[in-house]
């Protein structure tokens, strides 16, 4: 039920917001997110970095290897629709913590694995974190943001992901051929000490609060953040502006399926799906077909892979300097329409060289960590506070699907003897799909967190 107070107090916490300058609390805040986000990006490529280590220690057939990639993806899947619900009920900051701890104990336990059975066990669990971590942490960091910079100020917090892929592949090289694949996971248990700091250090979303009804906690919330920038920008801060109400009600799930949401869910929902098939179709075979396919050596598959994070990082750092002016929509058609367009060539020219594979791929990736970036922007504004962490978990869920459905048909199409040119055609295909979905993106671009759900 509404609460006048409540309405009231959200508007005004939204306004409050809205005016804060740049500051250094922004900067803490956003690293030390941030640093949750890259240590659960360089958990989440481990499993590829290893598998071709696994593969030829543990003898392990295509299936095998599948299942040891998919367990993880299946335990984010989970992860996303748990973390979903309790971001909305217990808050941003406690459940992004509670996601980080699980997240680094199960790498920890990964390490120490002695099979493919134990192996994915852990990786599922690990999987649970990272899958709940992600889609909330954007939430908090998007909930923080003046409306008119948001793109920029999420997406250069966004780019700490492919960071932390980037990272994973780099210290791989070096890693896995001198200390093994388990050391990789027993840096992967580092995260528990961002978990013990963050809740110490990060303040919890005011507007989350006052959408639970704890008005007196969101205003002694803001206060603390408006004394903090004030003192680091060294003057009054500017009198808030008149901003609409969200109307305080408790979420319920179901409410993403009725009136406008339904259309935003159905598009967020696909949009995530086609983004994740692709690049996981790609990203976690990769290390294995330098290998395998082209009879490369470990680390020069892995300085490949390598290279395919560095240019997907570029391409997230492009897309945050341009969507607040293009807007959201015309950069996630662009994007999904370039990731089509180097599949596709890749598929018709023939698949002839680890190399020529390495330079297509990294342009698909250019566009594709793009995308991932622009949606973890975008999901969180489609929905009101109360929903807000649910609906951006939701889509969290979809791209799971597509984090298992992807190297799980790469894998089938291998493991029956198919070419490596009918792999990146039926990626190309995926792409295309996703172009003609995003036409159909409400577009964002501008309006306060309030406004798009008034």
């Amino acid at each position: 039920m509404t609460t006048v107070a409540g309405t009231q107090g959200l508007g005004s916490i939204a306004a409050r917001l809205e005016r804060l300058p740049h500051s250094r609390w922004h900067v803490k805040v956003r690293f030390l997110i941030g640093a949750v986000t890259f240590f659960e990006a360089f958990d989440q490529l481990l499993a590829a970095s290893a598998l071709p280590v696994l593969t030829k220690d543990w003898n392990l057939s295509t299936g095998q290897a599948t299942f040891a990639v998919t367990a993880g993806s299946i335990g984010m899947l989970l992860g996303a629709l748990v973390a979903g619900w309790l971001g909305d009920r217990i808050g941003r900051v406690r459940t992004v913590a509670l996601g980080v701890g699980i997240t680094g104990v199960a790498s920890l336990a990964v390490a120490l694995a002695n099979g493919i059975e134990l192996f994915s066990l852990f990786r599922f669990v690990q999987g649970l974190g990272i899958g709940g971590v992600v889609p909330v942490a954007a939430t908090y960091i998007n909930e923080i943001s003046r409306s008119d910079k948001r793109g920029r100020f999420v997406l250069l917090y966004e780019m700490i992901f492919p960071a932390g892929l980037a990272a994973a592949s780099l210290v791989a090289v070096w890693v896995v051929p001198n200390l093994g694949w388990r050391a990789m996971f027993v840096l992967g248990a580092l995260p528990v000490l961002v978990a013990v700091l963050l809740p110490r250090q990060v303040a919890e979303s005011p507007r989350w609060l006052l959408s639970q009804g704890r008005v007196e906690e969101a205003e002694q919330v803001i206060a603390r953040i408006e004394a903090e920038v004030e003192r680091a920008v060294g003057e009054p801060l500017p009198r808030p502006s008149d901003e609409p109400a969200e109307e305080v009600t408790r979420g319920r799930l179901r409410d993403l399926f009725t009136g406008r949401y339904l259309r935003r869910t159905a598009v967020l929902s696909g949009l995530w799906f086609v983004a994740y098939y692709v690049n996981h179709g790609i990203s976690t075979w990769l290390p294995s077909l330098y290998t395998k396919n082209f009879g490369l050596d470990l680390t020069t598959a892995l300085v490949y892979t390598l290279l395919s994070n560095l240019t997907g990082l570029v391409g997230t750092f492009v897309v945050a300097l341009v969507i607040d002016r293009v807007g959201r929509r015309p950069a996630l058609v662009a994007a999904l329409g370039g990731t089509a367009l180097a599949l596709g060539v890749l598929a018709l020219t023939g698949v002839t060289s680890g190399l020529q594979v390495a330079v297509f791929a990294s342009c698909t990736t250019f566009f594709v960590y793009a995308i991932n970036a622009g949606l973890y922007l975008y999901s969180p504004e489609l929905y009101p506070t109360s929903n807000r962490a649910r609906g951006a978990a939701f889509g969290g869920l979809w791209n799971r699907l597509g984090v298992i459905l992807g190297p799980v048909t790469v894998g089938a199409i291998l493991g029956a003897g198919g070419s490596l040119g009918l792999v990146f055609a039926q990626l190309a295909g995926v792409a295309v799909v996703g172009a003609v979905i995003a036409l159909f993106a409400v577009e964002t671009k501008g309006k306060t967190l309030e406004e798009l759900n008034a």
